[in-house]
């Protein structure tokens, strides 16, 4: 998906064009992925009443046509609008808006945006200070390969999946098979969270920091360091998640 990360201008589609889409052509779209700029684009005509709930969104091969960019770029696009509360998409049917302004909750996979707010504190925290005590030289490695390839990453799908892989080995370096497990299970809403984050409240670059402190408190040992870090990480979460909430 090497349109997502694309710099230029949506294309103007032939014909009529959204409001949406022209107030978002007065925006900086240079600094913005091709699936922020349209997600922008289809939230704003949402909240604005441009579409009105109840109403259908256009095809995902005629967005886009209109945007100029591939449909799995548009996908990843609707798949905000929906984890927002602000869109369903029914199959065979299309992708209709249900509400113009956010839910109190994100639903994220199988769970919801508070679920992982209120359990991950409980559980990579001390995940984290148990992987800097019990870590084998292999599962460190496999870390820093993971940390390196997240800060180099320009593909958002494929940043995503490394940054849940990332949460995953840290639960098996924690040699509990408990956390392993739970961090598993929660795999999928992670990289639903993660997407959510890095295109709405722009967090990608904030999360790989606050990775390689995470990673370095491992390489040291030191539990104490890593427990403190990944709480700092998941509180960074927490405050972009509410920010998207209460906007």
């Amino acid at each position: 998906m090497s349109d997502s990360r694309t710099a230029g201008h949506p294309a103007k589609p032939s014909g009529h064009q959204s409001p949406g889409a022209q107030r978002l052509d007065a925006q900086p779209l240079a600094r913005l992925s091709a699936a922020e700029a349209v997600f922008n684009a289809i939230r704003t005509d949402i909240e604005s009443g441009t579409v009105a709930v109840g109403g259908k969104l256009s095809s995902e091969a005629m967005l886009s046509q209109q945007y100029g960019v591939s449909r799995s770029v548009i996908r990843e696009a609707l798949r905000s609008c929906t984890a927002l509360g602000l869109t369903v998409t029914k199959t065979g049917k299309g992708t209709f808006v249900v509400a113009n302004k956010v839910a109190n909750d994100l639903t994220l996979g199988h769970y919801s945006a508070r679920d992982l707010t209120e359990a991950r504190p409980h559980i990579e925290v001390p995940a984290a200070g148990l992987a800097a005590q019990r870590r084998t030289d292999e599962e460190l490695e496999t870390l820093r390969h993971i940390v390196a390839a997240m800060t180099t990453e320009t593909d958002p799908e494929s940043w995503v999946a490394l940054d849940s892989s990332f949460h995953a080995a840290i639960a098996r370096a924690s040699g509990n098979k408990v956390f392993a497990s739970v961090v598993a299970d929660i795999r999928g809403a992670l990289a639903f969270q993660s997407e959510t984050l890095n295109m709405v409240a722009d967090r990608q670059n904030a999360s790989d920091t606050e990775h390689q402190q995470i990673l370095a408190a491992i390489e040291a040992g030191s539990a104490e360091a890593a427990s403190l870090a990944m709480a700092e990480h998941l509180r960074a979460v927490g405050v972009a998640l509410d920010s998207i909430l209460n906007k």
